[in-house]
């Protein structure tokens, strides 16, 4: 028969005066905890991780980041998250072009105590060769760069009701089809100089408006408005030039009651100028920072917005 064991406490210099059995619950250290692979099953912890630091839930996107990407996690003992973010992949299966890195985000309670960086570390070990990129917040952006990432751009945030004001671009737009989507993958590829199937195919579910510019019979340029909380959010965004990007987002604007928010490359000066005064007002501005190359692949030129910031 198995012995039962316990710690025995001494009194008065005399053994077996008394005896108590001491329980001791030890909490692994954070550089213990493992990382994981997140999944759909880890959706509301993630958009508790996010309420947590003071950002939206934004379970929607959680949702799309979830299923078209990586996500990668610490479980808290005490339950929920320590930490998280999500590793899209555009290129090849199994031989990406490039991985975008997003929504990296750390608990309160562990907050400063090397818990981001241990994650990062992993994530770009895991990564491999493959270079990496990510828009930065002020706070983030330190970390990164102690990693090795290299500022490369920068995105403005805008956001606030659409109001229409004088001459309408004179570029035809309309809904998009499913006849379209060969045209605007191919359009993409082209534009982010990497496949981002998995994302593009995806768009048609996860937003309620897919549009597409015309010059007769040749699509130049696509946007998505796809809900976000109280807002749409206008991205991805893709155009042949300033004039064709305009005419999307008035065309999404007319079709929804909600306020817009986009992040648009600060180097299309043009775009952001008529979009203030349209209303939308300038929120924050996030770095666009590369690892592993110098600047990102493809036609900034027609690049004017990202489908989210979290996944490029």
């Amino acid at each position: 028969m198995a012995k039962s064991t316990s710690v025995r406490m001494e009194t008065g210099g005399r053994q077996g005066s008394r005896s108590d059995s001491l329980t001791c619950v030890s909490t692994p250290s954070l550089a213990a905890l493992p990382i994981r692979r997140l999944t759909l099953r880890d959706l509301t912890a993630c958009s508790d991780l996010s309420e947590d630091r003071g950002w939206p839930r934004e379970e929607h996107k959680w949702g799309f980041l979830l299923t078209a990407g990586k996500g990668f996690g610490i479980d808290d003992p005490q339950g929920g998250l320590v930490a998280a973010c999500v590793v899209t992949e555009y290129g090849p299966w199994g031989r990406p072009d490039l991985g975008a890195i997003g929504m990296v985000l750390v608990a309160q309670r562990h907050a400063r105590q090397g818990v981001g960086r241990r994650l990062m570390r992993h994530v770009v070990s895991a990564m491999g060769t493959t270079p990496l990129t990510l828009h930065a917040t002020p706070n983030g952006r330190p970390l990164y760069e102690e990693l090795g990432f290299k500022v490369t751009g920068r995105a403005e945030m805008l956001s606030g009701p659409f109001t229409a004001d004088g001459p309408e671009p004179g570029v035809f737009t309309r809904a998009a089809t499913a006849e379209d989507l060969t045209a605007i993958l191919r359009l993409d590829e082209e534009v982010f100089g990497a496949d981002r199937t998995p994302l593009i195919t995806r768009l048609p579910a996860f937003a309620d408006q897919l549009r597409v510019a015309a010059d007769d019979s040749r699509i130049i340029g696509y946007a998505a408005a796809w809900p976000n909380m109280d807002t749409h959010v206008v991205g991805p965004l893709v155009a042949r030039d300033t004039e064709t990007a305009k005419a999307l987002i008035s065309s999404l604007a007319a079709h929804t009651d909600r306020p817009l928010r986009t992040d648009i490359d600060v180097r299309h000066e043009g775009l952001l100028t008529w979009a203030k005064a349209r209303g939308l007002a300038s929120v924050a501005f996030n770095t666009v920072m590369t690892y592993g190359i110098t600047e990102l692949p493809g036609d900034w030129t027609r690049r004017f917005a990202p489908l989210t910031v979290a996944a490029g």
